[in-house]
């Protein structure tokens, strides 16, 4: 799939809908002042290169707050 072209402004001002789109498989490269700055691509879904070290879903559903984290610390 080609790359589409987003000004920096577009981007920060709908960033959901471009998160939506880049999920889906979409690239884009950003433009500031008319000139490319970075491309923004999906991650690549490659087990090797990620490594799990804890889910805290699996601890509370959605999640736990970095308040109790830290003060267990």
């Amino acid at each position: 799939m080609s790359n589409s072209i987003v000004g920096l402004k577009e981007l920060r001002e709908n960033l959901e809908t471009y998160a939506a789109q880049i999920k889906k498989g979409r690239s884009f490269v950003v433009l500031k002042k008319s000139r490319p700055i970075f491309k923004i691509s999906p991650v690549e879904e490659d087990d090797s290169l990620w490594e799990t070290i804890i889910d805290f879903t699996r601890i509370k559903k959605g999640g736990v707050p970095i308040s109790e984290l830290l003060s267990r610390l």
